[in-house]
């Protein structure tokens, strides 16, 4: 395993390439995991929290060179910026980079796989990759954590399952989760009805950093809520028929757009490409919102001029610590407002020079 590392704006997510990737931007799956004996996380001392980084680096370490392209970082050792940039290209949880103790992360060379250590549980192993992906997504991270099982001795009942802090990942200890892009289902006033039957069906909906978030850009999230009770396999069968189902509403509710109001969506890409050009001043919920107007246009052959990978890099960069990192100091949020459309144009014109 390789020690720390500078970061950059590449994960193997923001390709924008995998199956349905004009709706699903991203396919995650999570698995939660605890060490037998050892308390949970916010029970557990510095002594003990100490004891599991150290179980799991050795146990890694110990699968012969399978986990070389790995990154270890602790959280102590990175600042605040570094942990939040981490934060905003979804490869840690907001707990882990803000209340953790002895808080780690391996990390993937790909940044496909990432593994938290000692979050809500010892470990959150998750694998992100681009697209309608859920079963690769699943394959990759069993894979992973069936290597680790081999040296560390899980916490597990015959009759529950895998234990966990919380009890809503008891069980499989299994969340999967589907980003996706829904301007169509939001503007024709669908959506409500539409995701409030996804409970009905053991799903939820959250914003896209997950829970506790609101949704904007037309950008949501939907994942599992029960782990208890269901195989893996079922849990990534439900939802991939459910997104499914999501993604040709969605399609069914952007033709009716097209066929009914093609020159005021091609109107709002359009606009929405010269505001991210042209801009100098500009919030990150208004981004995050043209960036979804840019996003349509593109997916509906209306825009020529981007890609998903460009505009999925764009979807990070304006987040305030991806900001700071790319202006190379701390930055007031007006300050950021400032630097948003600056670092916004760069890409672009980077991106069009190469066309």
């Amino acid at each position: 395993m390789k020690r720390g590392g500078k970061q950059a704006f590449f994960s193997r997510w923001i390709e924008g390439n995998g199956p349905e990737a004009d709706t699903v931007i991203s396919s995650r799956v999570r698995i939660a995991r605890n060490i037998k004996e050892l308390p949970f996380p916010y029970l557990a001392s510095d002594e003990q929290t100490s004891k599991v980084q150290e179980l799991v680096t050795k146990a890694a370490a110990g699968q012969k060179g399978k986990f070389n392209d790995f990154r270890f970082l602790r959280m102590a050792e990175l600042s605040d910026q570094e942990k939040q940039v981490l934060v905003e290209k979804h490869l840690i949880s907001p707990f882990l980079a803000r209340e953790a103790h002895n808080g780690a992360l391996l990390l993937r060379q790909d940044e496909a796989v990432s593994i938290m250590i000692n979050e809500e549980d010892h470990l959150r192993l998750q694998c992100i990759l681009p697209g309608l992906q859920l079963e690769e997504a699943w394959r990759e991270a069993d894979y992973y954590d069936d290597l680790l099982e081999e040296k560390l001795d899980y916490a597990y009942d015959e009759r529950f399952g895998y234990l966990t802090a919380c009890p809503t990942n008891v069980g499989t200890g299994l969340r999967a989760s589907v980003m996706m892009h829904l301007p169509g289902l939001i503007m024709s006033k669908q959506v409500n009805r539409f995701l409030s039957a996804l409970s009905q069906v053991g799903l939820t909906v959250r914003g896209l950093y997950g829970e506790g978030t609101e949704i904007v850009g037309n950008i949501v999230q939907v994942s599992n809520q029960i782990t208890l009770g269901h195989r893996e396999e079922e849990i990534i069968a439900s939802l991939y028929n459910v997104t499914r189902q999501i993604i040709e509403q969605e399609q069914s509710a952007r033709q009716a757009l097209l066929n009914g109001e093609r020159e005021r969506i091609a109107d709002r890409s359009w606009r929405a490409l010269g505001l991210l050009k042209y801009a100098q001043l500009m919030t990150s919920q208004e981004a995050i919102q043209l960036l979804s107007d840019l996003r349509l246009g593109y997916d509906l052959g209306l825009i020529k001029n981007v890609d998903r990978r460009l505009l999925n890099q764009l979807m990070v960069i304006i987040r305030p610590a991806c900001l700071q990192h790319l202006a190379g100091r701390k930055l007031s949020s007006s300050e950021r407002d400032l630097e948003r459309p600056i670092q916004v144009r760069r890409l672009l014109n980077e991106y069009m020079s190469k066309e």
